[in-house]
């Protein structure tokens, strides 16, 4: 039974929206706030249905935290629909967008979509012209002149490396990373992501692949 996630204040629309999932087989949750959740939290659900508009933390922010961590499908069902909007959701990692007011049939047709595509698709890989990292099995590969050539990465190398590439152009800081990959609460420090970041680019360079860039005096940032 696939366990389904709805994020919306409007406690009226929720219960509806709870109700017709569930007759559809879904085991669903409801929550008013994300404001004091962690992202544990998240881990046991298959799909999350959320609003962008929520009191004490956005939509736009916990798709953030979830995305940092967490590879699951993410539908915003929002009222809030300016292009900008759109783009800032897709931007931040979204599976689909659902305008307010929806109707329930189409609700319950795009959460069976993007649950069937999850379930054909045994691995999930985010990649681009050159990288691969299959989330599923938290591999990466490179391809070089047309090869592709595994690269063996640490749990924690592989976390750092995914984390860049997710957000390929932007700087991170050394605490930023910190806190991103690892925590608050990690006992690792800013030493440790240097040394963890020059390993990461030996390894790559080992197939003669530099993704990592150095932005001297702020940070890093995959190219």
């Amino acid at each position: 039974m696939h366990k389904l996630l709805i994020l919306e204040d409007e406690m009226e629309l929720s219960q509806i929206m709870k109700k017709a999932l569930e007759k559809d087989g879904y085991q669903v949750t409801v929550w008013e706030s994300a404001a004091k959740k962690q992202i544990s939290d998240f881990e046991n659900f298959d799909l999350i249905l959320l609003d962008i508009m929520m009191p004490e933390i956005d939509g736009f922010t916990v798709m953030k935290k979830i995305r940092e961590k967490l590879d699951i499908p993410i539908l915003f069902a929002t009222a809030k629909v300016l292009d900008q909007d759109i783009v800032e959701g897709f931007r931040l990692g979204a599976d689909d967008y659902i305008k307010k007011p929806f109707s329930l049939v189409e609700l319950r047709a795009r959460v069976s979509a993007h649950l069937r595509r999850e379930n054909r698709e045994k691995h999930q890989f985010i990649r681009d012209d050159t990288y691969s990292f299959d989330i599923s099995e938290r591999v990466v590969t490179g391809i070089v002149e047309g090869e592709e050539k595994k690269i063996s990465l640490t749990k924690s190398e592989y976390d750092i490396s995914l984390h860049l590439f997710r957000h390929k152009g932007q700087v991170f800081t050394l605490e930023s990373i910190l806190e991103s990959v690892f925590g608050y609460d990690s006992e690792s420090n800013e030493g440790a992501i240097r040394v963890h970041i020059k390993n990461i680019r030996d390894k790559f360079g080992e197939i003669q692949l530099d993704p990592i860039k150095t932005v001297w005096g702020v940070g890093y940032k995959w190219r």
